[in-house]
């Protein structure tokens, strides 16, 4: 859990507070929203955040939706 804080502080910008909230969410869910973000920049983190998963050995998954 706490990959997925840190995960989420530096590369969503959330504060520890919100990341905390959202790593619990994910947690008792399966999934969360990390943020709202264009297209271009959504796929970035995506992958960035993949990258980051992969390397530190955590099989994390991203998904980009579309805003509804």
């Amino acid at each position: 859990m706490d990959f997925v804080i840190e995960l989420l502080i530096a590369i969503f910008r959330h504060d520890e507070m919100s990341a905390e909230a959202l790593t619990i969410e994910i947690h008792n869910t399966g999934s969360a929203v990390a943020g709202l973000y264009t297209f271009e920049i959504a796929e970035q983190k995506a992958i960035d955040a993949t990258n980051a998963s992969r390397n530190s050995g955590f099989p994390l998954s991203f998904q980009i939706e579309e805003d509804k």
